[in-house]
């Protein structure tokens, strides 16, 4: 429903005394109906039923007392089917199209049909449905394997989230506790590498990633990151600051290391109203970049088991909250909808790296400058395979994959929703760090950028992000860990390379700023970490690694690249 601004109201002078107390009373009721509808943008207090409700282009159709909902026929991919038989109460499955390009889902009398081209697939659902919400299986296939149906999990917590969740909600004053463990952890992961000089090497990797804008006096500067993961095409005996270095295995993804001291001072001086100096401690630690070229790879986007969750957030304001509504988007839960937190069958076949998602609900929305005071708090808004889960919020920093493939980062606006049919992923995280070639105007601000940390404004940690780089025609997606950093020098790191818009993903602990590659050598699969100690998030079964999102469900979010089709590979 949309608010009704004050200005557009007007109400004629009475025409008779004796009317003059009866339109005061109603100009009364209507203020405080305004007031209502002006703060919280919702039908009276009732908001949707479900998260089915949030869906704007889904399609229904039914047969008899069953009912198929394709949640967006654009994107084509899921599905929530509803049963009732012999007058018991309905059920709702939740089903996934494995080959949404190529299959449509329909009903008929007798079923299910799935329809590939001239081809009809008839599907009697009546003993697999059944049989599939009793199986183990968290992707259990129906239809000859055309369609799964998506079974609840239980995603895995590791110890230092749950310890965090139970200070969060079980412990009085467990937020501050929270603070003073993040100034324990603050400095805690802080890596530099050893450093020595040798002869300058200029050689770039044919189709590799611009190289960073590097101080000319460290020109012939050599750096050892002794906890690099991730294996090297030619195994150098050093690497060259802010270079690029191909990965072994797997064309189209490259490697590079930098220290913020190294970037050339025009850089570091550049935007000093925006960007705070940096201290010897974040100027001296070291930064580990991956970079997948956008003509080889695609990116997708999964929700974990249990985050980001759909209620409210306890940051935002008091009066942005609305107390009758479970959520911001007026839904407390996600069901019938079922989220995994592991990469489905289909996509897992050609996926190269998983890299953990945004913060958690609880830590996203705002609570202080102009974003706080915005539609109710500004929450963090995420789709999943055309699905919206929480609405897009003007002003936030976006990362989006199309109904094509595409990969775009930006600033969300108003204006954008109209190609929100066409959105298959979505995902905000606070506010840019890099905005059109640079740094984001909150990138020093730590209420107004939501910057997290500690609210006395100490922001040095780990840190991790993403950004975009376009070079003479071709893109890269960039992921950065910085293992000791403050928002300002992700700005100047992400600046010195050259990239148009760069975002915060997570923070402070290795396991929120995981990332793995993935190695495949006939039947052998091979994790390598882009920080070693990463691996610690790893499961193992005798003598194989079971990774983390790839081969078992997690509670938190997470992008995973594919290898995209040799028919979608650019020449």
């Amino acid at each position: 429903m949309r608010g009704i601004k004050p200005s557009c109201v007007r109400q004629a002078e009475p025409p008779a005394p004796h009317l003059f107390l009866w339109r005061r009373r109603f100009r009364l009721r209507f203020a405080a109906r305004f007031f209502l509808i002006g703060c919280f943008a919702f039908a009276g207090a009732e908001g949707p039923e479900s998260i089915l409700d949030l869906q704007p282009f889904s399609k229904t159709e039914t047969q008899g007392t069953t009912t198929l909902i394709n949640l967006n026929p654009a994107i084509n991919a899921w599905f929530v089917l509803r049963v009732s038989r012999n007058g018991a109460p309905e059920v709702s499955y939740h089903l996934e199209n494995a080959s949404p390009h190529g299959s449509k889902l329909s009903l008929d009398a007798k079923g299910l049909v799935i329809a590939e081209g001239n081809n009809r697939h008839p599907c009697d659902l009546s003993e697999s449905l059944e049989s599939g919400r009793n199986s183990r299986l968290i992707y259990y296939p129906i239809c000859e394997g055309r369609v799964y149906l998506r079974n609840p999990a239980k995603g895995n917590r590791t110890a230092l989230e749950a310890a965090t969740e139970f200070l969060r909600d079980q412990v009085w004053g467990g937020e501050k506790i929270i603070v003073l463990f993040h100034h324990l952890l603050a400095d805690s992961h802080r890596d530099t590498a050893e450093t020595y000089t040798g002869e300058k090497i200029s050689a770039r990797p044919g189709d590799s990633p611009l190289p960073a804008s590097i101080d000319p006096q460290y020109a012939n500067r050599f750096v050892m990151p002794g906890n690099l993961g991730i294996v090297l095409q030619t195994e150098p005996k050093g690497m060259v600051p802010g270079a690029w270095y191909a990965a072994a295995g797997n064309a189209g993804i490259y490697v590079s290391v930098i220290q913020p001291s190294f970037i050339a001072p025009a850089i570091l001086t550049s935007y000093k109203t925006q960007v705070n100096n940096l201290d010897n401690v974040e100027a001296s630690a070291l930064c580990y970049l991956i970079a997948f070229d956008l003509d080889q790879f695609e990116l997708g986007y999964a929700l974990g088991t249990e985050h980001p969750r759909v209620d409210w957030s306890d940051h935002v304001l008091a009066q942005m909250k609305n107390s009758a509504l479970p959520g911001p988007d007026g839904i407390g839960s996600i069901a019938p909808l079922v989220s995994t937190g592991l990469v489905r069958p289909e996509d897992g076949r050609r996926t190269v790296a998983t890299f953990t998602g945004g913060f958690k609900r609880e830590h996203g929305a705002f609570k202080y400058g102009d974003l706080a005071v915005k539609n109710h708090g500004s929450h963090y808004g995420f789709i999943e395979n055309g699905v919206v889960f929480s609405k897009l919020q003007p002003g936030l920093a976006t990362v989006l994959v199309l109904d094509d493939g595409s990969l775009q980062m930006k600033t969300w606006t108003e204006a954008d929703n109209a190609v929100l049919e066409r959105v298959k992923h979505a995902r905000q995280n606070g506010v840019p760090i890099v905005e059109s070639d640079a740094p984001g105007r909150l990138v020093n601000q730590w209420g107004p950028g939501n910057w997290s940390g500690s609210e006395d404004e100490r922001l040095r940690t780990m840190r991790a992000g993403i950004a975009l780089q376009k070079s003479a025609g071709r893109s890269f997606l960039i992921y950065a860990v910085f293992s000791d950093a403050t928002p300002s020098a992700m700005a100047r790191v992400f600046q010195a390379y050259g990239c148009s818009y760069a975002m915060l993903t997570d923070m402070n602990a290795l396991e929120h700023t995981y990332l793995a590659l993935y190695r495949r050598t006939g039947s052998h699969l091979f994790v390598d970490h882009l920080i070693k100690g990463m691996s610690v998030l790893d499961k193992s079964a005798g003598d194989e690694v079971i990774p983390r999102f790839l081969g078992y469900p997690d509670n938190r979010d997470f992008f995973y690249v594919m290898r995209r089709s040799m028919k979608e590979v650019k020449p």
